[in-house]
């Protein structure tokens, strides 16, 4: 076990680099070097981290000086580039990993262009011979969609295609470099692979929808995610090469600013538009000025394969997070190699895409100290069992047992008998609906009678409140309602998310 660590983190005052810090200055074992080109800007900043146990000193450092001997006086045991955008850093880009590996220093990056990533590789032996790791694109992607992917794909005899995206909070603040980085590519050519070959695909043009749902918690609304440029387009498809396909977006929010982007982006493919770097000022501003919405965010990985027999299988990993904790998500695998290394069990030495270095069970220790939820499902095929249970999966097992035994519905009917309370709308409009349907009128402590009975994939519930008698059909919800039930009073139907809470759906 490791008693001391320093940590160097390049851009530390920035967004990412903040972020990471965050997540480590509670250890007082460690001390980290807040660094940046502006000394003044690196003192405030550890200045303003009060409550910080580990000890935090701001020091000026440019990973770009091609002098080693700057990164040796600091004397780091590990260096973390948190700054980007890395889709720029030009012909020197690895001079940072070139100064750690001739130094003995280990390093590791959040870098998120896919050309950049792969191209560490080249500096494997070099590493090796130093005794060192240099770990590139050490974030969300590709390193925890990796980790998910192999969790989903475990019994299965192939991965056919591999889908992800990342949705995140309105709120969540985004750096100039990451505007920086998106501005560069978007409606650019990157290589991904599609239809079982590398080609061309074209992000913020290329849009897939998905509903980000947790089982047992409110969902995200159905996002649209685009195409972004990330590690996983030639990462993953090395991992599992009999994947015809493999697509990774993001689902920037509000809606109307993505809708804004993917015009651009469009420009930009149809070569109306060399480029869009010279809009990322006004990008940065309009993100990070004009928010509205929920402030949580989301992701999701979609894994389809074959089993041992050649049937078909799809699995989900849906994860949400609540506030101010999804932001953190992307430096997380950071934090599990600096807590790994103070354990003592550094990563092994070499050069390479940092994948198979943290697994998903350490996300998920760092995930529960934080409201980050996540859980499977799987889609096809369909689980066995009544509606709730399949659309609640694991959190069926939550539910007390009369509740589950109450949505345990079958092809024979089951009838209820009780008191209820009944609430109704004031509006001319919910007067109209009410009377449509047959609802019966407000009341408290009212005689109810309700009978269930499956009828193939659905379930109808007869409802009989002080006279009153009404029916609806209720369904697994598809498309933008996907893991909702939807229940149909005739012409009217509404969606409702599945929550459940201690004693109570």
């Amino acid at each position: 076990m490791t008693t001391a660590l320093r940590v160097l983190i390049v851009g530390g005052y920035g967004i990412f680099g903040g972020r990471l810090v965050e997540l480590l200055q509670a250890d007082a074992r460690l001390t980290l070097l807040v660094a940046g080109r502006s000394l003044e800007s690196a003192r405030e900043f550890c200045e303003r981290r009060t409550a910080a146990s580990a000890r935090l000193e701001p020091v000026v450092f440019d990973r770009s000086t091609r002098d080693a001997g700057a990164l040796a006086a600091l004397q780091p045991t590990l260096v973390v580039d948190a700054s980007g955008p890395f889709q720029a850093y030009g012909d020197d880009r690895y001079r940072l990993i070139e100064n750690c590996i001739a130094c003995g220093v280990h390093y590791l990056d959040l870098a998120d262009g896919s050309d950049f990533v792969a191209g560490v590789a080249a500096f494997d032996d070099a590493a090796r011979r130093a005794g060192v790791c240099a770990l590139s694109g050490v974030s969300s992607f590709p390193v925890l969609t990796a980790a998910v992917v192999r969790r989903l794909s475990a019994g299965m005899s192939a991965v056919l295609s591999i889908r992800g995206g990342i949705a995140p909070s309105p709120y969540a603040g985004v750096g100039m470099n990451v505007i920086r980085a998106i501005a560069s590519y978007a409606g650019q050519p990157v290589l991904r692979t599609r239809g079982g070959r590398l080609c061309s695909g074209h992000p913020f043009t290329e849009s897939m929808r998905f509903v980000v749902a947790v089982p047992g918690r409110t969902p995200l609304r159905c996002t649209r995610f685009s195409l972004v440029d990330v590690p996983d387009l030639r990462a993953l498809p090395k991992e599992w090469p009999l994947a015809t396909d493999v697509w990774m977006g993001a689902g920037p929010v509000p809606a109307a600013l993505h809708w804004a982007l993917t015009a651009l982006a469009w420009l930009v493919r149809w070569r109306w538009l060399p480029t869009l770097s010279w809009l990322a000022p006004v990008i940065a501003f309009v993100t990070n000025h004009v928010r509205w919405g929920e402030h949580r965010g989301g992701m999701f990985v979609v894994v389809r394969g074959r089993d041992d027999v050649g049937g078909e299988l799809v699995r989900e990993w849906h994860l949400l997070a609540e506030g101010n904790d999804g932001p953190l998500i992307p430096c997380m695998a950071v934090e599990a190699i600096v807590r790994s290394v103070l354990a003592g069990s550094a990563p092994a030495a070499g050069a390479r895409t940092a994948i198979h270095d943290v697994e998903l069970a350490d996300y998920e220790a760092l995930f529960a100290q934080r409201t980050i939820f996540t859980a499977t499902r799987q889609r096809w095929p369909v689980p066995p069992g009544p509606l709730y249970r399949q659309l609640l999966g694991q959190a069926w097992h939550q539910l007390p047992q009369p509740l589950q035994q109450l949505h345990t519905v079958g092809a024979a009917a089951s009838t209820l008998i009780g008191r209820c309370s009944v609430e109704r709308g004031r509006s001319p409009l919910a007067w109209v609906v009410a009377k449509s349907i047959g609802f019966p009128r407000a009341g408290e402590n009212l005689p109810i009678t309700v009978r269930l009975v499956a009828e193939g994939s659905e379930e109808r519930w007869s409802r009989s409140v002080a006279g009153s008698a009404f029916s609806s059909v209720q369904s697994a919800g598809r498309g933008r309602a996907e893991s909702l039930v939807r229940e149909r009073f005739g012409a009217v139907a509404v969606d409702m998310a599945l929550v459940v809470e201690p004693g109570r759906l």
